[in-house]
């Protein structure tokens, strides 16, 4: 095989990458949950913690490199998918999309809902215009291969969770079931991952003449790099928001690691895969319903427990970010002042405008003294936000 002719082609299918709608419907939709962010962000606390373009770099930037290492994979071992694949998918999770709620664009619903709608009509005959069209190709023989890149992309999901979705976390005030005011944090993501796929030879010999074709063995094959979404969305009640949502991304993990092995199989026995994509349908949709029941039997981390105040989240490259204060610590006494409200710990903090000294307690229940300079122009709250009724109203 000519290797220049392999770059050359390589080249052209990354250029249509460029062209699949889903890679751009995603700038909008990243920009919106940044959007919807900032705006609770600002009702419950009068400022943003991050900048609004924070989900729509997430987008853009945190995909590549994993999109690249599982694209090597794929290339490798000779994966193949017919371009009726690619055309559900992209329908599936636009329409995933539509119901705004990020956690619905999981590979495991997204794919999983594709790989149900072509077996479906492998049994079932329903004409549909244009869809029909494309459809009338299809053989079947995707079946195994929708089960195997749905298992690979629930990894990927999982280490997105554990690595990415765990920082930055959005504080906000909600109501206990008591009817108190408490907090909690919130993660969305959406996440693009580009994926190289081969095409069977001719699948886009009418209308598509101009797509790139390869030899590659016996066969030939055209190269396409396609925008694949991952979305995530948890609230965490009763835990560190890192702590939850890494534990998160564990069991996502775990899931896709059981889907991807079974899916292996589906190769051999069909049936395999199937039940991979069954375990993946099911396995997604338990992690957020053992989270909901966990959640009920357990109280808030973020409720008022004992004396002090309990650290919401730290506004970036405010003076309690330089001074290391950290997301659940608690502030036991500012100035050498007692505080146990907002009130109270205002009212310390102007005690002294050129210095402050917080005792505080940590995540291990011991108590250290943190201090620093303060100048014109500091956070007059030292960028600490907190639960506070005054600060949020329905």
């Amino acid at each position: 095989m000519d290797y220049w002719t392999l770059i050359l082609e390589a080249a052209k299918g990354a250029g249509r990458f460029f062209l699949h709608p889903l890679f751009y419907i995603g700038f909008f939709y990243a920009i919106f949950l940044g959007y919807i962010r900032v705006k609770r962000e600002r009702k419950h606390f009068h400022i943003r913690i991050q900048d609004g373009w924070f989900e729509f770099r997430t987008y853009l930037s945190k995909g590549l490199l994993l999109g690249l290492f599982f694209s090597i994979i794929i290339f490798l071992i000779g994966f193949t998918v017919p371009v009726v694949f690619i055309f559900v998918a992209g329908i599936v999770t636009f329409l995933l999309a539509l119901t705004t709620k990020p956690s619905f664009l999981s590979p495991a619903y997204s794919l999983g809902i594709t790989f149900i709608l072509l077996w479906a009509y492998q049994w079932v005959e329903i004409e549909i215009p244009i869809v029909t069209d494309f459809l009338n190709g299809f053989t079947g023989g995707i079946v195994p291969g929708v089960a195997l890149l749905a298992g690979l992309l629930l990894l990927v999901e999982g280490l997105f969770i554990e690595k990415n979705a765990a920082k930055h976390t959005s504080p906000k005030i909600i109501k206990s079931r008591r009817g108190l005011y408490v907090g909690v944090h919130e993660s969305k993501r959406l996440w693009m991952v580009p994926l190289l796929l081969l095409l069977p030879e001719g699948v886009f010999s009418i209308p598509f003449d101009f797509w790139p074709v390869l030899p590659i063995g016996n066969g030939t094959f055209s190269i396409i790099i396609v925008p694949f979404w991952i979305g995530f969305s948890q609230q965490i009640d009763i835990a560190l928001p890192a702590e939850g949502v890494k534990l998160t991304g564990r069991r996502v993990f775990l899931v896709g690691s059981l889907v991807t092995i079974l899916a292996v199989g589906g190769y051999w026995y069909p049936l395999l895969s199937a039940i991979s994509i069954g375990i993946a349908i099911v396995g997604r949709a338990l992690i957020p319903l053992v989270q909901h029941f966990q959640n009920k039997a357990n109280p808030y981390y973020f409720s008022k427990s004992e004396p002090g105040i309990v650290i919401l989240d730290i506004i970036p490259g405010s003076p309690a970010d330089k001074m290391e204060l950290k997301i659940g610590e608690i502030i036991k006494t500012v100035n050498g002042v007692p505080v146990n409200n907002e009130k109270e710990y205002y009212a310390a903090l102007q005690k002294n405008r050129a210095f402050c000294k917080l005792e505080v307690i940590d995540h291990n229940g011991e108590n250290r003294l943190v201090n620093r300079a303060l100048f014109e122009g500091d956070h007059h709250e030292l960028g600490v936000l907190f639960v506070s009724e005054n600060r949020f109203r329905d």
